[in-house]
């Protein structure tokens, strides 16, 4: 099961690094390099809570193997894929893939262990996962190094094929709850057209236009849509998203820290690698060396963390892992192209730390919060937050980037008394093409140009880092309030009636 969970971790780190060669080689924007990237988050998001739903009602195992197919055809497509279109669509379909992969295999780790060794469970299954985001930057940065950019995705392949053998004689079916009158169909289709029309709008704004008739149809149905969603779901029989487990206060600090890590670490992977490869001007091998510290530190901490949650609760290690991930965000606010390797290390361990501290405390908490033949639609209920801050935070700290970027552009031009002409705004979606558009397009020299150019980054970087340090400290404030324990023994005593780990 680890294996198979495995494979999603890999595919979204290694696709992070690799991101400036796809964009080099397929001549995209980074407009379209972020749907790329942000297409796999929206499907997680649509497809993490129907996939609960129908690993409980139809078999968690069986769901488990379907997705990992899908998954490892969609990803063959994607190494055939030579437009950024139809990138963006095969990516879409491993997204969806693997929203079966995650809610299946955290589902069965909750029906296998008993409640008391849930958490080290956990651990090692978010151990796994840590080892793919490890392993993810540097083979990300071998394979287009060396064997090329379509094997970053056909990678996928034999690890499917590896970890359906391993599963097949070995991992129990396991069954949850199962609707009396089906599942509603009204629920996915809402959810599964308003979140990426949500998205897509934040992220196509800035090209057509924020009051362009399509980009305000797309916001409006997006908001409409999840507004008409919940109201479906909480008169529907037997909803997609049961909203009442929302009313307890695990359940809630456990989706609020799933939706602010996600946030934080796609917009975080995105500039990452861009910030190592054009600014720094590191090559593949060297990006995904460089990432490493963020990633291998997950996998380190992450078994470790799942021991002290059994012995301490969720509540304290969500808290450490905020600070740390606050730490890491205003350490990279400080990042330029001269900062020392020291400095650019420790900012990425510190987000390492954090990341671990928090991942798998969040999937305890919200396991704790229900009862057992609920564990897959909790799985999905917090994944889905999870991906949908991932989606939204990717949309909102890009665009939050372009805006200081462009600033920070015209005011460079501006010195050396060049206008900053429509031209300039492909400066900002063309990191690789940037320096050499500035020398085509004014009479900079190379260096003036160079100079432009860090500039433009670092203050886009800077200002996304700010935004990700604010959101930080509000997931760190409300988790310490929201998950305070309960201090009377009435409430004490209801608790452990109800087999609640308080956090």
């Amino acid at each position: 099961m680890g294996t198979l969970s495995f494979l999603g971790c890999i595919d979204l780190t290694i696709v992070s690094t690799a991101a400036p060669v796809i964009q080099e080689e397929l001549g995209a924007t980074v407009t379209e390099l972020q749907l790329i990237v942000n297409v796999f988050v929206v499907a997680l998001s649509t497809g993490m809570v129907t996939a609960g739903r129908l690993a409980d009602s139809h078999g968690r195992r069986r769901v488990l193997y379907i997705g990992a197919v899908i998954f490892g055809l969609a990803s063959l497509g994607a190494g055939f894929a030579t437009t950024p279109e139809w990138l963006i669509a095969f990516r879409f379909v491993q997204g969806a893939a693997c929203a079966a992969l995650y809610t299946a295999t955290g589902a069965l780790v909750s029906a296998i262990f008993p409640p008391q060794e849930r958490g080290r469970a956990i651990g090692c299954l978010y151990g796994v996962n840590g080892l793919g985001l490890a392993a993810g930057p540097v083979l990300g940065g071998v394979l287009v190094g060396s064997a090329g950019r379509p094997w970053v995705f056909w990678l996928n392949v034999p690890l499917v094929l590896a970890a359906l053998a391993v599963c097949l004689p070995t991992v129990p079916e396991s069954y949850g709850e199962r609707p009396a009158g089906g599942m509603d169909r009204r629920g996915p289709a809402l959810l599964c057209t308003s979140v990426p029309a949500l998205v897509l709008g934040l992220t196509l704004g800035h090209v057509r236009g924020w009051s362009s008739p399509g980009i305000v149809a797309l916001l409006l149905y997006g908001c409409a849509g999840l507004v008409l969603f919940g109201r479906v779901e909480l008169r529907s029989p037997n909803p997609l998203i049961r909203f009442q487990l929302f009313t307890g206060r695990t359940f809630l600090g456990a989706v609020t820290a799933d939706f602010a890590l996600a946030f934080f670490y796609c917009v975080a992977l995105f500039l990452m690698p861009l910030y190592l490869h054009t600014v720094r001007g590191f090559d593949g091998h060297t990006t995904g060396l460089l990432m490493l510290p963020c990633t291998a530190v997950v996998a380190a901490l992450s078994p470790l963390v799942g021991r002290l949650v059994d012995r301490w609760g969720p509540r304290r290690l969500l808290c450490s892992g905020f600070l740390a991930i606050a730490v890491s965000a205003l350490a990279q606010t400080r990042l330029t192209p001269a900062t020392d390797m020291p400095a650019l290390v420790a900012a990425f361990a510190a987000m390492g730390v954090g990341w671990a501290l928090v991942l798998g405390p969040a999937t305890v908490a919200a396991l704790s919060a229900v009862p057992g033949h609920l564990a897959g639609t909790a799985v999905g209920a917090s994944w889905t937050c999870h991906n949908l801050g991932g989606a939204l935070g990717l949309a909102a700290g890009m665009e939050v980037y372009r805006l200081a970027a462009r600033d920070a552009l015209a005011d460079r031009l501006a010195a050396h008394e060049v206008a900053a002409d429509p031209w300039a705004a492909r400066v900002v979606e063309d990191p690789q093409q940037g320096p050499g558009l500035l020398r085509r397009h004014t009479d900079l020299t190379a260096a003036q140009a160079r100079d432009a150019f860090d500039a433009m980054f670092v203050a886009g970087s800077r200002a996304a880092m700010w935004l990700l340090f604010a959101v930080a400290l509000a997931a760190l404030a409300g988790i310490a309030v929201g998950l305070r324990p309960a201090r009377t023994a009435a409430g004490a005593r209801g608790k452990e009636r109800a087999g609640v780990t308080s956090p």
